[in-house]
Protein backbone atom coordinates (compact mmCIF):
# COMPACT_ATOMS: atom_id res chain seq x y z
CA UNK A 1 0.00 0.00 0.00
CA UNK A 2 1.71 3.30 -1.13
CA UNK A 3 0.82 5.74 1.00
CA UNK A 4 -0.53 9.57 -0.21
CA UNK A 5 1.81 12.30 -1.03
CA UNK A 6 0.68 14.68 1.48
CA UNK A 7 0.93 12.17 4.01
CA UNK A 8 4.37 11.72 3.13
CA UNK A 9 5.32 14.92 3.34
CA UNK A 10 3.54 15.20 6.16
CA UNK A 11 5.39 12.19 8.31
CA UNK A 12 8.98 13.84 6.68
CA UNK A 13 8.06 17.25 8.22
CA UNK A 14 7.29 15.46 11.71
CA UNK A 15 10.57 13.72 12.04
CA UNK A 16 12.92 16.95 10.62
CA UNK A 17 10.90 18.77 13.21
CA UNK A 18 11.45 16.53 16.12
CA UNK A 19 15.34 16.20 14.82
CA UNK A 20 15.26 19.77 14.77
CA UNK A 21 13.86 20.13 18.27
CA UNK A 22 16.21 17.20 19.88
CA UNK A 23 19.44 19.06 17.97
CA UNK A 24 18.79 22.65 19.27
CA UNK A 25 17.88 21.40 22.79
CA UNK A 26 21.28 19.23 23.26
CA UNK A 27 22.94 21.78 21.67
CA UNK A 28 22.06 24.85 23.42
CA UNK A 29 21.07 23.28 26.43
CA UNK A 30 23.44 25.70 29.31
CA UNK A 31 25.92 23.39 31.31
CA UNK A 32 25.01 23.32 34.70
CA UNK A 33 28.24 24.53 36.84
CA UNK A 34 27.15 22.65 40.25
CA UNK A 35 27.80 19.76 37.91
CA UNK A 36 30.76 20.66 36.28
CA UNK A 37 32.55 20.90 39.85
CA UNK A 38 31.15 17.95 41.18
CA UNK A 39 32.89 16.08 38.49
CA UNK A 40 35.93 17.91 39.25
CA UNK A 41 36.02 16.92 42.38
CA UNK A 42 34.60 13.17 41.48
CA UNK A 43 37.94 12.67 39.21
CA UNK A 44 39.96 14.33 41.82
CA UNK A 45 39.46 12.37 44.41
CA UNK A 46 40.79 8.50 43.73
CA UNK A 47 38.79 5.76 44.21
CA UNK A 48 35.73 7.81 45.74
CA UNK A 49 32.82 5.88 44.31
CA UNK A 50 34.21 3.07 42.26
CA UNK A 51 34.38 2.16 38.70
CA UNK A 52 30.82 3.23 37.99
CA UNK A 53 31.18 6.83 39.72
CA UNK A 54 34.74 6.76 37.31
CA UNK A 55 32.37 5.48 34.23
CA UNK A 56 29.78 8.02 34.59
CA UNK A 57 32.34 10.89 35.05
CA UNK A 58 34.07 10.05 31.71
CA UNK A 59 30.49 9.42 29.60
CA UNK A 60 29.79 13.42 31.06
CA UNK A 61 32.73 14.20 30.02
CA UNK A 62 32.32 12.95 26.70
CA UNK A 63 28.89 14.16 26.26
CA UNK A 64 30.27 17.54 26.85
CA UNK A 65 32.64 17.71 24.52
CA UNK A 66 30.36 16.54 22.18
CA UNK A 67 27.89 19.22 22.84
CA UNK A 68 30.65 21.81 22.87
CA UNK A 69 31.37 20.47 18.84
CA UNK A 70 27.65 20.30 17.81
CA UNK A 71 27.21 24.29 19.40
CA UNK A 72 31.06 24.83 17.06
CA UNK A 73 29.34 22.96 14.28
CA UNK A 74 25.64 25.11 14.49
CA UNK A 75 27.52 28.72 15.14
CA UNK A 76 29.48 28.05 12.10
CA UNK A 77 26.40 28.68 9.52
CA UNK A 78 25.88 32.39 11.09
CA UNK A 79 28.28 34.96 10.73
CA UNK A 80 31.83 34.69 12.84
CA UNK A 81 34.04 32.00 13.65
CA UNK A 82 33.75 29.29 16.01
CA UNK A 83 32.68 31.05 19.67
CA UNK A 84 33.42 34.52 18.58
CA UNK A 85 30.80 36.98 18.94
CA UNK A 86 30.12 38.41 16.05
CA UNK A 87 30.32 42.37 18.01
CA UNK A 88 27.18 43.72 15.68
CA UNK A 89 25.17 41.05 16.61
CA UNK A 90 26.15 40.84 20.26
CA UNK A 91 25.80 44.88 20.20
CA UNK A 92 22.37 44.39 19.17
CA UNK A 93 21.45 41.69 21.40
CA UNK A 94 22.87 43.85 24.76
CA UNK A 95 20.79 46.96 23.71
CA UNK A 96 17.68 44.64 23.41
CA UNK A 97 18.51 43.42 26.75
CA UNK A 98 19.91 39.76 25.95
CA UNK A 99 22.99 39.88 28.20
CA UNK A 100 23.49 36.01 28.94
CA UNK A 101 26.48 33.86 27.84
CA UNK A 102 24.72 32.04 25.58
CA UNK A 103 22.32 34.99 23.63
CA UNK A 104 24.18 34.60 20.54
CA UNK A 105 24.17 31.03 20.80
CA UNK A 106 20.89 31.05 20.80
CA UNK A 107 20.06 33.44 18.36
CA UNK A 108 22.35 31.38 15.93
CA UNK A 109 20.42 28.47 16.82
CA UNK A 110 17.05 30.27 15.91
CA UNK A 111 17.94 31.63 12.48
CA UNK A 112 19.10 27.81 11.53
CA UNK A 113 15.88 26.42 13.41
CA UNK A 114 13.50 28.84 11.90
CA UNK A 115 14.90 28.59 8.25
CA UNK A 116 14.36 24.33 8.45
CA UNK A 117 10.93 24.72 10.09
CA UNK A 118 9.60 26.77 7.37
CA UNK A 119 11.06 24.92 4.70
CA UNK A 120 9.49 22.01 5.74
CA UNK A 121 6.05 23.33 6.63
CA UNK A 122 5.51 24.72 3.20
CA UNK A 123 6.76 21.51 1.64
CA UNK A 124 2.71 19.96 2.39
CA UNK A 125 1.54 23.65 1.64
CA UNK A 126 2.98 23.79 -2.23
CA UNK A 127 2.10 20.17 -2.57
CA UNK A 128 -1.13 20.64 -1.36
CA UNK A 129 -1.15 23.48 -3.71
CA UNK A 130 -0.41 21.50 -6.91
CA UNK A 131 2.53 22.89 -7.55
CA UNK A 132 5.47 21.20 -9.19
CA UNK A 133 8.45 19.66 -7.03
CA UNK A 134 10.94 22.26 -9.13
CA UNK A 135 8.39 25.30 -7.94
CA UNK A 136 8.00 23.59 -4.38
CA UNK A 137 12.04 23.52 -4.02
CA UNK A 138 12.22 27.05 -5.09
CA UNK A 139 9.73 28.71 -2.95
CA UNK A 140 10.67 26.62 -0.06
CA UNK A 141 14.11 28.07 -0.69
CA UNK A 142 13.06 31.87 -0.61
CA UNK A 143 10.92 30.60 2.44
CA UNK A 144 14.20 29.18 4.25
CA UNK A 145 15.65 32.39 3.75
CA UNK A 146 13.14 34.40 4.97
CA UNK A 147 13.26 32.78 8.00
CA UNK A 148 16.77 32.63 8.11
CA UNK A 149 16.91 36.43 8.27
CA UNK A 150 13.54 37.41 10.15
CA UNK A 151 15.31 37.15 13.68
CA UNK A 152 17.52 39.89 12.27
CA UNK A 153 14.65 42.39 11.52
CA UNK A 154 13.23 41.39 15.06
CA UNK A 155 16.27 41.69 16.74
CA UNK A 156 16.46 45.48 14.98
CA UNK A 157 13.05 46.10 16.19
CA UNK A 158 13.29 45.03 19.98
CA UNK A 159 16.58 46.91 20.11
CA UNK A 160 14.78 50.04 18.96
CA UNK A 161 11.69 49.70 21.33
CA UNK A 162 13.86 49.22 24.32
CA UNK A 163 15.54 52.12 23.15
CA UNK A 164 12.56 54.36 22.58
CA UNK A 165 11.59 53.43 26.42
CA UNK A 166 14.12 54.24 27.94
CA UNK A 167 14.15 57.72 26.05
CA UNK A 168 10.69 58.20 26.50
CA UNK A 169 10.74 57.90 30.77
CA UNK A 170 14.34 59.28 31.07
CA UNK A 171 13.19 63.10 31.78
CA UNK A 172 10.71 61.86 34.30
CA UNK A 173 13.44 59.71 36.10
CA UNK A 174 15.81 62.54 36.02
CA UNK A 175 13.32 64.75 37.76
CA UNK A 176 13.08 62.46 40.21
CA UNK A 177 16.72 61.84 40.68
CA UNK A 178 17.09 65.66 41.10
CA UNK A 179 14.52 65.63 43.97
CA UNK A 180 16.27 62.97 45.90
CA UNK A 181 19.70 64.35 45.44
CA UNK A 182 18.16 68.21 47.19
CA UNK A 183 16.30 66.40 49.27
CA UNK A 184 19.93 65.07 50.47
CA UNK A 185 20.31 61.72 49.23
CA UNK A 186 23.82 61.15 47.45
CA UNK A 187 23.65 60.23 43.94
CA UNK A 188 24.13 56.35 44.19
CA UNK A 189 21.12 56.48 46.92
CA UNK A 190 19.25 58.97 44.51
CA UNK A 191 20.08 56.13 41.51
CA UNK A 192 19.24 53.52 44.16
CA UNK A 193 15.86 54.92 44.72
CA UNK A 194 15.13 56.48 41.38
CA UNK A 195 15.50 52.30 40.06
CA UNK A 196 13.06 51.48 43.12
CA UNK A 197 10.17 54.12 41.98
CA UNK A 198 10.77 53.29 38.38
CA UNK A 199 10.04 49.77 38.45
CA UNK A 200 6.32 50.20 37.76
CA UNK A 201 6.70 53.08 35.04
CA UNK A 202 9.47 51.85 33.09
CA UNK A 203 10.88 48.30 34.13
CA UNK A 204 13.49 48.75 31.76
CA UNK A 205 15.01 51.62 33.06
CA UNK A 206 14.68 50.66 36.57
CA UNK A 207 16.43 47.76 35.70
CA UNK A 208 19.38 49.47 34.19
CA UNK A 209 19.91 52.29 37.02
CA UNK A 210 18.81 49.02 39.23
CA UNK A 211 22.87 47.52 37.97
CA UNK A 212 24.36 50.84 38.21
CA UNK A 213 23.23 50.01 41.77
CA UNK A 214 24.41 47.08 42.15
CA UNK A 215 27.47 47.28 40.03
CA UNK A 216 28.42 50.72 42.60
CA UNK A 217 27.84 48.48 45.98
CA UNK A 218 29.70 45.90 44.64
CA UNK A 219 32.82 48.00 44.76
CA UNK A 220 33.30 48.97 40.58
CA UNK A 221 34.04 52.69 40.58
CA UNK A 222 31.08 55.23 39.82
CA UNK A 223 32.33 56.06 36.76
CA UNK A 224 32.76 52.73 35.11
CA UNK A 225 29.51 51.83 36.29
CA UNK A 226 27.95 54.46 34.32
CA UNK A 227 29.76 53.93 31.60
CA UNK A 228 28.87 50.57 31.53
CA UNK A 229 25.22 52.26 31.68
CA UNK A 230 26.08 54.05 27.87
CA UNK A 231 27.43 50.81 26.39
CA UNK A 232 24.58 48.71 27.35
CA UNK A 233 21.68 50.74 25.95
CA UNK A 234 23.46 52.38 23.16
CA UNK A 235 20.79 55.35 24.27
CA UNK A 236 22.52 59.03 23.02
CA UNK A 237 20.28 61.12 26.07
CA UNK A 238 21.49 58.42 28.67
CA UNK A 239 25.70 58.83 27.01
CA UNK A 240 24.69 62.91 27.80
CA UNK A 241 23.60 62.11 31.14
CA UNK A 242 26.93 59.92 32.13
CA UNK A 243 29.25 62.43 30.55
CA UNK A 244 27.48 65.48 33.03
CA UNK A 245 27.64 63.21 36.01
CA UNK A 246 31.29 62.04 35.80
CA UNK A 247 32.39 65.90 34.39
CA UNK A 248 30.59 66.72 37.71
CA UNK A 249 32.01 64.01 39.81
CA UNK A 250 35.70 65.31 38.65
CA UNK A 251 35.11 69.16 38.82
CA UNK A 252 33.27 68.59 41.97
CA UNK A 253 30.41 71.24 41.30
CA UNK A 254 26.86 70.88 42.11
CA UNK A 255 25.44 67.69 41.32
CA UNK A 256 21.76 68.95 41.79
CA UNK A 257 21.79 72.06 39.68
CA UNK A 258 23.99 70.09 36.62
CA UNK A 259 20.95 67.60 36.89
CA UNK A 260 18.08 69.94 36.80
CA UNK A 261 19.89 71.75 34.03
CA UNK A 262 20.32 68.34 32.23
CA UNK A 263 16.35 67.46 33.18
CA UNK A 264 15.30 70.78 31.41
CA UNK A 265 17.28 69.86 28.36
CA UNK A 266 16.47 66.40 27.93
CA UNK A 267 13.05 67.27 28.19
CA UNK A 268 13.16 70.27 25.80
CA UNK A 269 14.44 67.50 23.59
CA UNK A 270 11.32 65.30 24.39
CA UNK A 271 9.63 67.63 23.23
CA UNK A 272 11.25 69.03 19.89
CA UNK A 273 11.15 64.82 18.96
CA UNK A 274 7.28 65.12 19.70
CA UNK A 275 6.93 67.78 17.40
CA UNK A 276 9.12 66.82 14.60
CA UNK A 277 6.99 63.35 14.54
CA UNK A 278 4.29 65.22 14.19
CA UNK A 279 4.71 67.53 11.33
CA UNK A 280 5.72 64.74 9.77
CA UNK A 281 2.38 63.23 9.93
CA UNK A 282 0.64 64.88 7.05
CA UNK A 283 3.36 63.74 5.00
CA UNK A 284 2.86 60.06 5.76
CA UNK A 285 -0.63 60.47 5.48
CA UNK A 286 -0.82 61.28 1.60
CA UNK A 287 -0.06 57.63 0.60
CA UNK A 288 -3.14 56.10 2.42
CA UNK A 289 -5.22 59.13 0.97
CA UNK A 290 -4.16 58.67 -1.82
CA UNK A 291 -3.93 55.11 -2.38
CA UNK A 292 -7.32 53.94 0.02
CA UNK A 293 -9.47 57.10 0.55
CA UNK A 294 -9.38 58.77 -2.68
CA UNK A 295 -10.65 55.54 -4.72
CA UNK A 296 -13.51 55.14 -2.68
CA UNK A 297 -14.40 58.42 -2.50
CA UNK A 298 -14.31 58.50 -6.02
CA UNK A 299 -16.62 55.20 -6.52
CA UNK A 300 -18.95 56.47 -4.28
CA UNK A 301 -19.09 60.39 -5.79
CA UNK A 302 -18.98 59.40 -9.18
CA UNK A 303 -20.49 55.64 -9.72
CA UNK A 304 -23.63 56.62 -10.10
CA UNK A 305 -23.26 59.42 -12.82
CA UNK A 306 -20.95 56.81 -14.89
CA UNK A 307 -23.71 54.51 -14.55
CA UNK A 308 -26.25 57.33 -15.78
CA UNK A 309 -24.54 58.39 -18.31
CA UNK A 310 -23.95 54.65 -19.55
CA UNK A 311 -27.81 53.84 -19.60
CA UNK A 312 -28.12 57.38 -21.27
CA UNK A 313 -25.94 56.46 -24.19
CA UNK A 314 -27.04 52.83 -24.14
CA UNK A 315 -30.33 54.24 -24.85
CA UNK A 316 -28.62 56.24 -27.54
CA UNK A 317 -27.52 53.27 -29.49
CA UNK A 318 -30.82 51.56 -29.81
CA UNK A 319 -32.89 54.13 -30.89
CA UNK A 320 -30.05 55.35 -33.48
Amino acid sequence: MILPLPVIVLLVFVSLSLCAALLLHFAFRAPDPLQRRIDRLTDVAPEVGGKRKRWLGKARKASASAADSLRDFVGGFAPGKGRKAEPRIQRLLTYAGYRKGNALRIYRGAKIFLAMILFALYIPVGAWLGHSAGVILLLGLLVAVAGYLLPDYWLRYAASRRQAEITRHLPDSLDLMVVCVEAGLGLDAAVARVSTEMRLTSPVLSSEFAIVSQETKAGKPRAQALRDLTTRTGVEDLSALVAMLVQTDKLGTSVAQALRTHADTVRTRRRQRAEEAAAKTPVKLVFPLVLCIFPSLFVVILGPAVVTIVRTLAGLTVKG
